[in-house]
């Protein structure tokens, strides 16, 4: 079916836009192009000694570097591919609606996220990596893949049983759910503000359960904060308080979501999600202790992010299956 097949393509691309956007960031090519949408005031990356000339003399105070700078364009013609395709999408919904019977609120929703996300990949460029911005702008792309799977999910209607038990824990399904946004924002927020080696060591945190932090100057959410902001650096305490924080979070998730995937796994039809939610949790706190004791190798940090996005998906499944046991009724097999 054509418009399944948009959904799906759109969801594939839009987990690799985040997935890239996080190799951006990593990579330090966030500034890799001075300007927004374009780059150096060019629509691709300036190749030739005359146009790399001409980038010079538009941004004299910034040299060019064409790898970070093609990178940061690779990342700006994937999410611009997936607006294209979400807008398609929405217009498909809206011409369709009759025929699919589906509302058109989440695809127009959808819709209006992808310009909100071009703002803020516009404001990420203008305001120098703002992490309150950046911060923002990975959710924005978290909550873009996570809409996009659950209306790809909506596309095949389960044909569940509702039963007490399931209808009973879709409220800690979607706490769980709620949990884990919670945790990508801190990882948001710690990457913005480059507080991924902050605490040296694991589990201790610099030789301490609890080390000197500020949070007050972690999380002020509003400053000119930054490495290379106005009020400058963060202090060592600050960027402390922010990893020492995300491990806290990561803690909590961690013992929430394996408690539920150990409930999950008593009922017959969610067994697989159950697993599934165990082994990739367990990945991603493997690959969140690797990356603290192997001081952040670009490709693990990549990966921490992916499986971050991976997990959340997993988690929108498992939601998506709770609510159409509750709201479905079917005679059970």
């Amino acid at each position: 079916m054509t418009f399944r097949r948009l959904i799906l393509a759109a969801a594939i691309l839009a987990y690799a836009v985040v997935v890239f956007g996080a190799f951006v960031r990593l990579s330090d090519a966030g500034l890799g192009c001075p300007d927004w949408p374009g780059c150096y005031g060019q629509a691709a990356v300036p190749q030739s000694a005359e146009a790399r000339g001409l980038a010079q003399l538009k941004f004299p105070d910034k040299p060019l570097d064409k790898t970070k700078a093609s990178i940061e364009m690779t990342h700006r013609y994937l999410a611009g591919t997936l607006g294209l395709l979400i807008f398609a999408i929405a217009v498909y919904a809206l011409r369709k609606r009759a025929e699919f019977r589906q509302s058109t609120m989440l695809p127009m929703f959808l819709a209006g996220l992808v310009v909100l996300q071009a703002l803020l990949g516009r404001w990420t460029v203008t305001l120098l990596l703002k992490p309150v911005v950046v911060s923002l702008h990975l959710l924005g792309g978290m909550a873009t893949l996570a809409l996009l799977c659950w209306f790809l999910l909506q596309q095949d209607a389960p044909q569940f049983g509702d039963t007490a038990k399931i209808s009973a824990l879709r409220f800690w399904g979607w706490l769980g759910l709620l949990l884990l946004v919670m945790q990508i924002a801190l990882g948001g927020w710690v990457s913005g503000n480059y507080a991924g080696l902050a605490c040296g060591g694991f589990p201790l945190c610099d030789g301490s359960w609890v080390p000197e932090m500020d949070f007050a100057g972690g999380f002020r959410f509003l400053g000119d904060q930054g490495t290379i902001a106005k009020d400058g650096p963060l202090s060592s305490a600050a960027l402390t308080a922010i990893q020492w924080t995300h491990r806290f979070g990561a803690l909590i998730v961690l013992c929430y979501l394996a408690s539920l995937a150990i409930v999950l796994v008593r009922v017959k039809r969610l067994q697989k999600y159950a697993v599934l939610l165990l082994a990739v949790l367990f990945l991603q706190i493997g690959l969140g202790i690797g990356n603290v004791l192997l001081s952040l190798p670009l490709p693990l940090a990549v990966a921490h992010n992916a499986v971050a996005a991976l997990l959340l998906v997993v988690m929108v499944m498992l939601n998506f299956k709770l609510t159409s046991f509750g709201s479905q009724r079917w005679h059970q097999a």
